[in-house]
């Protein structure tokens, strides 16, 4: 699996990793993270083609309280969401002509601030998309089984680590790979 490219920012990037055996936990954290959202938040998706994007964005809207029909932006780029609180955009560039299709699209107006967005596919835009404050890379984990997917998450400012939080506090602390933590 490749490693999520460092943000460049002021402030250190905060990393966690999490196994999830099936697409209940895919869910659960999908749950997890709407209750940290809030207007202004940018999440980025990245991964295996097939392990989860699309889906994790469906559980994401449905914990947000959106009881429609959740499309998957594949061939329309932009599927937008009118929720309770915000507007969400979710978009997948997957599809995109060049890195700057989405800018020429007109877009960026959707990342003003106001609503929440959600990109799979983000690097198919190459570095003309601002830094999330989130990032989530979903990949297939076949040594856990056929179901299971091992995500990376990246938080960046108080936006991300607080989404971060709001995923440990629900019962999502497994540790990342790597050696374990020097005591304090």
């Amino acid at each position: 699996m490749t490693d999520i490219p460092d943000i460049a920012d002021a402030d250190q990037p905060e990393r966690l990793s999490l196994q999830l055996p099936d697409e209940a936990a895919t869910a659960a954290l999908a749950r997890a993270l709407a209750s940290a959202l809030q207007p202004g938040i940018a999440i980025h998706l990245s991964g295996d083609l097939g392990a989860g994007k699309t889906a994790f964005t469906r559980a994401l809207l449905r914990a947000l309280g959106h009881t429609g029909r959740a499309r998957s932006p594949t061939f329309t780029l932009l599927e937008p969401y009118n929720l309770s609180n915000f507007d969400l955009y979710h978009f997948d560039f997957y599809r995109l002509s060049s890195e700057r299709a989405w800018l020429d699209a007109g877009f960026d107006e959707y990342l003003d601030g106001r609503g929440v967005v959600v990109i799979e596919w983000p690097e198919m835009a190459g570095d003309t998309l601002p830094a999330p404050d989130l990032r989530l890379r979903i990949d297939f984990d076949p040594d856990a089984g056929d179901d299971a997917r091992r995500v990376e998450l990246l938080a960046r400012g108080a936006r991300g680590r607080a989404c971060l939080n709001a995923i440990r506090d629900a019962g999502f602390c497994a540790p990342g790979p790597g050696p374990e933590p020097a005591p304090r």
